[in-house]
């Protein structure tokens, strides 16, 4: 069966879950499943997950991610992007240097308003749903953390390119909405590429084309998305035993962190977490 880690390069106009539907097919496996929703205009780095390969999601979810993104000033719109309609057009006369002058202000913890059109829920309803509907209602700022942020100069279609680096959760158009609002004369984002996620660059990528080729021979071992963990090796049968009952086991000797954790034949068994001389299972992937 199929298990494991693929990293797509997300083409354009496909949502993640058209990327998923559509491996389901090749590898002729059910288990299924991203690591992080790309928006159907962006393209790149989508870890895709199968098999057992699933249960390891969630920690792809968690980790930075990294953009290039295309700020376009002088247009706002109702989603923020280039897709949405336009509520307002002024002049942009905005350079380089202004613009870079008013980063600044957005790299480290900033607070973001989540946009009217996304998946968030308030009362159990998702807001592109209402905002669909043309209702508008109050959403909470929410904290992120945007780690890098630099100007690259300008695209073919004269939009400012951003690079940026950013905690879980950061909305890219709402960035470059709030950048252009910086500026007096609105933005929206034009374009973007997600270049990193979950520590897998856009040179790990391959495309669904290469999928349909070679299929499961793509896939990556789960233990790659943990490969910035050091790796600890199980000594004994009976520490092998009590790892896979659920048991910790002692290990006086280890700093405290987390470990990719291997039976003595080199199977990945575990991500575990070791503290106060005890070696306890965070995730299981036997």
């Amino acid at each position: 069966m199929p298990d494991g880690i693929v990293i797509i390069d997300k083409p354009q106009g496909w949502t993640s879950m058209d990327v998923c539907a559509k491996l389901r097919g090749i590898l002729k496996e059910k288990r299924v499943g991203h690591g992080g929703t790309l928006d159907p205009m962006a393209t790149g780095v989508l870890p895709v997950f199968a098999g057992r390969a699933t249960r390891a999601v969630e920690f792809a979810e968690k980790g930075d991610k990294e953009y290039i993104a295309g700020l376009r000033l002088g247009v706002a719109t109702n989603t923020q992007d280039i897709t949405g309609e336009v509520l307002a057009q002024r002049p942009a006369e905005a350079d380089q240097a202004a613009l870079e002058a008013v980063l600044e202000r957005f790299r480290g913890e900033i607070q973001q308003i989540p946009p009217m059109y996304s998946a968030i829920k308030i009362h159990g309803q998702k807001l592109y749903e209402l905002a669909r509907k043309g209702r508008e209602v109050e959403r909470k700022p929410r904290t992120v953390t945007i780690h890098a942020l630099e100007a690259l100069g300008t695209d073919a279609e004269g939009d400012f390119l951003l690079r940026i680096r950013c905690s879980k959760g950061t909305y890219v158009r709402t960035l470059c909405h709030d950048i252009g609002g910086m500026l007096g004369c609105g933005g929206c984002m034009s374009s973007l590429r997600r270049t990193m996620a979950a520590g897998f660059p856009l040179e790990d990528a391959v495309t669904i084309e290469d999928v349909q080729e070679k299929g499961a021979a793509l896939l990556r071992p789960v233990d790659s998305l943990f490969s910035a963990h050091p790796a600890w090796t199980i000594r004994s049968a009976g520490q092998e035993k009590r790892v896979r009952n659920g048991s910790p086991i002692t290990v006086p000797e280890t700093a405290e962190g987390l470990y990719r954790v291997y039976g003595p034949d080199g199977t990945f068994l575990c991500l575990s977490r070791a503290g106060g001389g005890t070696l306890t299972a965070v995730k299981n992937f036997f």
